[in-house]
């Protein structure tokens, strides 16, 4: 929960990463093209933010949700925008 850019795109990604839902070389992959954009401190959002629109805008247009599971839990990660529009 929080306002617009506030960063929880950001932290939900980063969650994701270290709990191993996703693995490293996404994740390179990510910031490189985000980079590419001028937007490098975004790699982890967009692990949550696929539309082009997202990326290019820096923020979350629709919700999104991720399914991971580590040794003791299943998880599911649900993120929104901050935003009205």
């Amino acid at each position: 929960i929080g306002h617009v850019d506030s960063g929880k795109s950001t932290t939900t990604g980063h969650l994701i990463y270290q709990c191993g839902g996703i693995d490293k070389r996404t994740i390179e992959k990510f910031e490189k093209e985000a980079a590419e954009l001028g937007k490098g401190s975004f790699k982890y959002a967009w692990v949550l933010d696929k539309l082009k629109a997202e990326r290019e805008r820096g923020i979350t247009i629709d919700i999104a949700l991720w399914k991971f599971e580590t040794p003791k839990y299943y998880v599911t990660v649900i993120d929104a925008p901050g935003h009205r529009d």
